[in-house]
């Protein structure tokens, strides 16, 4: 393994909040949805949201890249609030479309607000050292 495809030299990762929602709505959709960290590493490097392909290694490093694959579900505590269900935010009462819309808009917008106080400050990666904990630094 060369130095720049060594994943224990990477000491940070900067990760978009918007990318991290972006991913586990995506997720939540049923679509597979990493942050993911191409080489060559060095000490800081940028996570980038990613769709997983029909043959993509959803967590861990893809083989055929080099990228490591952090699911965004580890990149919130296990605090955080679960993403909101439509059948949650149904209206009481006689049913309306577009007060359900209106409902389900304003619970995805708070849980959002919510998720971005829940990211980890830190993650771990499998690399063939072992366990390699990293810094998480969030962008805007």
């Amino acid at each position: 393994m060369s130095e720049d495809d060594d994943p224990t030299a990477i000491r940070s990762l900067a990760i978009h909040a918007s990318d991290v929602l972006a991913a586990l709505e995506a997720c939540e959709q049923g679509t597979e949805t990493v942050l993911r960290v191409t080489p060559p590493f060095n000490g800081r490097m940028r996570a980038r949201i990613h769709r997983i392909g029909a043959d993509g290694t959803t967590e861990g490093r893809d083989e055929g890249t080099g990228a490591f694959h952090v699911p965004p579900s580890r990149l919130v505590d296990d605090d955080a609030p679960p993403y909101p269900r439509a059948v949650d935010t149904e209206p009481e009462g006689e049913y309306d479309v577009e007060t359900h819309h209106e409902r389900h808009v304003t619970a995805v917008e708070e849980w959002r607000e919510a998720v971005t106080r829940h990211l980890v400050n830190e993650v771990s990666l499998s690399t063939p050292a072992g366990e390699h904990r990293v810094d998480v630094a969030v962008l805007g």
